[in-house]
């Protein structure tokens, strides 16, 4: 008994008056750690008789828990203090200018987007979205290019199973979202689909994965007149040039009928191409920028639109390129590598205002 109360009589007060935390925790580990004093009385239990253990082993056991509740005591108030001292030592200069985060960069597929985005606002036309997964009819048949169709070839792209069992198909374009407006609400239509696609391609300016944007009109009376003009005054506007010149090439597209390639005028300056002029100067030529055509009667058909009353046109480009010819790119897989040096040389800032010269820095 007497060995207990002069245990108690000398941990307890030296506990209370600990200087430290460190002083606290050896104090702890010389009490209850493993080969502590406390920790060694408790293990003398076992070998008592059963009436030693009855009478023993509650005062052991509240030696323990007053140690332990006065060392929780003491760390409380040394902690208290500690972080008092630290605030008191401790000021922060609000003059001192920020510590600010390396600004972060809009990629240039980004920021392309929202100007196509904006300048097609301008012009009344909506934004319209569809799913990246397709199935066949909206992919290919609505479409007019049933399964035997050779331009099924020029889409050698990805297919998965889906969840009924039939075989689901990555996008190659957006024009299935075309097919889902048409199908879900009533001419007339002015919409673009912007959006990612997938084709089984990979070279310095083609990436199996890229971003196109299409353009489709409903209504009654269009023509290849109006088609023109809407992709005079975007080209115009999306290059910030008065001198674009549009050349119309008859070509094929199983959902046009007529289908043209638009040609945009440029000018060898410095070496590189420059998109404006009109094509047929010494110093310049013709660029492909996007396709285009008359919706097919057989489309509108079956979308449930009758082509003796309704007509229409839609185009299609990919932003990827309209990125490249705008802002100086002669990579494509290049937007897609994730280095962060290349967001740096060719990203926008997003307060930035983009301008032909934005985003390539130095």
């Amino acid at each position: 008994m007497s060995d207990l109360d002069q245990l108690r009589a000398d941990l307890i007060p030296a506990i209370e008056q600990a200087p430290a935390l460190d002083a606290l925790e050896s104090m702890r580990v010389s009490a209850l750690g493993k080969q502590g004093s406390i920790t060694a009385l408790l293990k003398t239990l076992g070998g008592m008789t059963p009436e030693q253990r009855t009478s023993e082993g509650p005062r052991i056991h509240s030696l323990r828990e007053a140690v332990t509740d006065a060392i929780a005591a003491r760390k409380a108030v040394l902690e208290a203090d500690a972080l008092a001292a630290k605030l008191a030592a401790e000021r922060v200069d609000l003059t001192l200018p920020a510590d600010m985060p390396p600004p972060g960069g809009v990629h240039p597929v980004a920021q392309v987007m929202d100007e196509l985005a904006e300048i097609f606002a301008d012009m009344g036309f909506a934004v319209a979205t569809g799913p990246e997964i397709e199935d066949d009819w909206h992919n290919f048949t609505a479409l007019n290019i049933p399964e035997t169709h050779p331009a099924r070839a020029m889409h050698d792209t990805f297919y998965v199973d889906g969840p009924d069992g039939e075989r689901r198909v990555l996008r190659t374009h957006t024009s299935p979202v075309q097919i889902r407006t048409m199908t879900s609400q009533k001419p007339p239509i002015r919409i673009i689909a912007p959006g990612r696609v997938y084709r089984s391609d990979s070279d310095a300016t083609h990436t199996p994965m890229f971003h196109q944007i299409e353009g489709l009109v409903i209504d009654k009376g269009i023509t290849l007149a109006h088609l023109k003009w809407t992709l005079e005054t975007f080209l115009k506007a999306f290059f910030e040039r008065d001198d674009i010149v549009l050349r119309l090439r008859p070509s094929y597209f199983p959902f046009t009928e007529p289908g043209v390639e638009v040609d945009v005028g440029f000018t060898w300056i410095k070496g590189k191409r420059v998109i404006g002029g009109d094509g047929n100067a010494a110093d310049g030529g013709w660029m492909e920028v996007l396709g285009s055509g008359m919706v097919h009667a057989r489309v509108l058909e079956n979308c449930g639109l009758d082509p003796n009353e309704w007509q229409g046109f839609a185009f299609g480009t990919g932003v990827d390129r309209l990125a490249m010819l705008k802002y100086g790119m002669d990579d494509l897989r290049a937007f897609f590598d994730g280095d962060i040096r290349w967001l740096k040389h060719y990203g926008f800032g997003a307060l930035d205002v983009p301008t032909l010269s934005g985003g390539v820095g130095a």
